[in-house]
């Protein structure tokens, strides 16, 4: 859970605050229901929401969203799994109650363990969580080519060579700026892999 909860707070802090749930929706729906760490994961999801469609101008949808988010998070600790939840609470009584002057004001950022949370706070299996997050959620991405690319990251760290697929998942999520150019040299460098192994499927069966 650790690594989905950075992975998420870095996105919102990044301001891909609609994107931010899907590093933490796989997880929360896999925890027993109204459960304290199904409850965090439920609220954070409908704060970064709220906070998207105050963004947006749709008052009601972030006044709605803002009141759910606190009953979801009622009754957990100020810092329960490390998260400030209560600037989050003070932000979403900012977002219930006006929404429009609480974007003006400025929306608590996600820190853990006292940290705001970025991109390069985030380790090797969090970096995996926003990069499939990141590709599933923004448009212009094939999810499968970075699930892939991934997946032969894993390969070169479990034989202790990091190179050039480690280097590139890490990229794709840290470098906002070139993000594009990252995923087209990711995309060629995956394809390329795919027709290797394709090559020498079965000559020796």
């Amino acid at each position: 859970m650790d690594d989905a909860l950075c992975a998420g707070a870095a996105i919102y802090n990044a301001g891909a605050h609609r994107a931010a749930h899907g590093a933490w929706e796989s997880e929360w729906l896999t925890l027993p229901k109204d459960s304290e760490d199904e409850r965090l994961l439920h609220g954070l999801i409908q704060f970064t929401a709220a906070v998207h469609h105050a963004r947006a101008g749709n008052t009601s949808g972030a006044t709605g969203l803002a009141t759910s988010a606190q009953e979801y998070l009622d009754g957990l600790g100020d810092d329960y799994r490390g998260i400030n939840l209560d600037e989050v609470r003070e932000s979403l009584e900012h977002l219930e109650s006006d929404p429009e002057l609480a974007v003006e004001d400025g929306i608590a950022m996600l820190r853990v363990g006292g940290v705001a949370i970025s991109y390069d706070d985030l380790d090797f299996d969090a970096i995996v969580v926003a990069a499939e997050t990141l590709a599933e959620e923004l448009s212009g991405y094939d999810d499968a080519i970075v699930e892939d690319a991934v997946t032969y990251a894993r390969d070169e760290i479990s034989t202790g060579v990091k190179t050039q697929f480690t280097a590139m998942v890490f990229d794709f999520v840290r470098d906002e700026t070139h993000r594009d150019l990252v995923y087209q040299r990711l995309k060629e460098h995956v394809r390329r892999k795919r027709q290797r192994e394709s090559d020498v499927t079965g000559l020796f069966d």
